[in-house]
């Protein structure tokens, strides 16, 4: 994992005509909290940071007016219609300190022939990691998988140093069968007119 390097500065002014000014000025206000320590408020450089957002849980090095502290995002607002940051979370973390993040679910190979939906139950899964090698995502094969099949989390390999951080049988996918649910329809709908 990429360690990133961010210089942050520390606000003196809050409320929200302070983070609008700061918002203004393209940087987003933040909080540093963990290891018993007071919670620091910083102001972020927007750029910076949004592109160090693209991976969910990178590691960042802050440079807080010189102090330097090693954290990774726990919290992320965006502005609802444009997506724009409006606030952090940051959690200070240590080299070898296990952590409990979200991971995305990605697929691979082909469901088993015939007309199946894949239903996504989780897009991400819990699991305990060392601070400084957190995975990006994990993969798990559907290859052949039909209706009423389904991958729990115990089913998906994770990456060396990983554990999980759900219950084993947490159901992560489902094969669903895309015929099964029209006639369900139908027949619940025949059965309220019945009973008119």
């Amino acid at each position: 994992m990429a360690d990133v390097k961010i210089s942050a500065e520390i606000r003196k002014e809050f409320g929200k005509g302070a983070s609008r000014r700061l918002r203004r000025q393209e940087k987003v206000p933040g909080v540093v909290y963990g290891h018993g320590g007071d919670p620091v408020h910083v102001a972020l450089p927007g750029y910076d940071l949004m592109m160090a957002l693209k991976n969910s849980n990178v590691l960042i090095t802050l440079d807080i007016e010189g102090r330097q502290e090693l954290v990774i995002p726990k919290a992320v607002q965006r502005e609802a219609i444009r997506g724009f940051l409006v606030h952090v979370d940051l959690l200070v973390v240590e080299k070898g300190e296990k952590v409990t993040v979200e991971i995305p679910v990605h697929t691979e190979g082909d469901l088993a022939p015939g007309q199946h939906l894949l239903e996504h139950v989780l897009n991400t899964l819990s699991v305990e990691a060392e601070a400084t090698h957190i995975p990006e995502s994990v993969t798990v094969s559907i290859e052949g998988l039909a209706a009423g099949d389904s991958v729990l989390a115990k089913d998906i390999p994770l990456p060396k140093g990983s554990s999980l951080a759900v219950d084993e049988d947490t159901v992560v996918l489902n094969v669903l069968s895309a015929q099964a649910s029209e006639p369900t329809e139908g027949e619940s709908a025949e059965g309220e007119g019945a009973g008119e």
